[in-house]
């Protein structure tokens, strides 16, 4: 390690993405990106707009995009923010919002970028316990705490969280920061942006990356109280003025306003998530409730870190985890287009015959 490096850059774990391989013939089902292209008015508005514009400085408060996606909620600009992905606005949210004198918690089987930023920003933290059903139970953060987060539903589980439990855990935590992080909450969960108004230590935490099929743009927002979004603002404006470029904030724009497109890509990726389930229960798989974009699954006789090595010899990526190793008999499979699951299942069905 550089003798150059502050303490705290020794003390990082940092987060470790999901593969990106440039292999020939991939079926890539290991980073939940969407199997379709955005919408087509995304390339149309570039198109319309691009030309002449780079040698300017993108707008530093992204009006346009802001605007777009409080009209689609139904808030006011006041309560929406803008970065650089969920994962900054999940950043700036760490930095400005949660670090206090108690411990924030979160799962302990969760997104792993959580203690990531806590060990950045130096954020006591405890991490809450999953059921034996890998499930997030709320009762189980009713107890002081400075600030609460998990996904809903959660990552890399796939299990959502009730809204009524939400509402549950927010009553009872009226004076700390309660942060659900909705990424994949367009597939099935239940959302709690509807809360905000009612609950001011609510925010809400959505990206373009998944149902929108933007993840080549790396645009994120987070929707909540004014004054929570004005915190989040200031440490924005004291570390990247212009988190947004402007192809971001022109294609995220035209997107939001795409409302057709958006349910029909994401009711195929549903329809598609329901038959995968079928078909590797009848492998033999265990499949966890997914109300996500990816499922949570394991098969009684065969381990996950075998199985997804097996699979990459077929060029099928899925992701595994080795840490908990409470989790490390479970592959996490992100719901590809109809024709990359049957190949998935066909490769699994050959694994599993071949080791019989």
């Amino acid at each position: 390690m550089s003798r150059f490096w502050s303490a705290v850059t020794h003390t990082l774990t940092p987060y470790v993405p999901g593969e990106q391989p440039k292999l020939d013939n991939l079926v890539k089902l290991n980073t939940n990106e969407s199997p379709y292209p955005p919408s087509p008015r995304v390339t149309e508005a570039f198109h319309e707009n691009i030309p002449n514009q780079l040698q300017l400085y993108p707008d530093p408060q992204s009006t346009a995009l802001t605007q777009a996606i409080a009209d689609y909620y139904g808030v006011d600009s006041s309560n929406v923010f803008v970065g650089n992905g969920s994962d900054e606005v999940l950043a700036h949210i760490f930095h400005a919002l949660l670090k206090h004198d108690l411990p924030i918690l979160f799962p302990d089987i969760t997104y792993s970028f959580y203690p990531v930023y806590c060990r950045l920003y130096q954020i006591a933290y405890t991490a809450v316990p999953l059921t034996e059903d890998f499930e997030i139970r709320v009762d189980d953060y009713m107890r002081p705490n400075g600030g609460i987060i998990f996904p809903n539903p959660n990552a890399p589980t796939g299990c959502p969280v009730k809204l009524a439990d939400v509402i549950r855990l927010l009553q009872a935590n009226p004076d700390s920061v309660v942060v659900i992080d909705e990424a994949y909450v367009d597939f099935g969960a239940e959302s709690a942006v509807g809360l905000i108004k009612q609950y001011p230590q609510l925010l809400v935490v959505h990206t373009f990356s998944k149902s929108r099929g933007l993840a080549g743009l790396r645009v994120g927002y987070a929707i909540g109280d004014s004054e929570l979004i004005a915190g989040l603002t200031r440490v924005k404006d004291s570390f990247n003025s212009y988190p947004l470029d402007k192809l971001a904030q022109i294609g995220a724009t035209a997107s939001i306003q795409d409302k057709d497109y958006f349910d029909e890509t994401r009711t195929l990726i549903m329809q598609t998530r329901e038959k995968l389930i079928a078909d590797m229960t009848a492998l033999g798989f265990a499949v966890l409730p997914s109300a996500a974009n990816f499922i949570f699954a394991r098969h009684p006789q065969h381990d996950g870190e075998t199985l997804t090595a097996k699979l990459r010899e077929r060029s099928i990526i899925v992701r595994h985890f080795r840490n908990p190793a409470r989790i490390a008999p479970f592959m996490r499979i992100t719901v590809g287009t109809d024709e990359q699951c049957h190949t998935l299942i066909s490769a699994l069905t050959d694994i599993l015959q071949s080791n019989t």
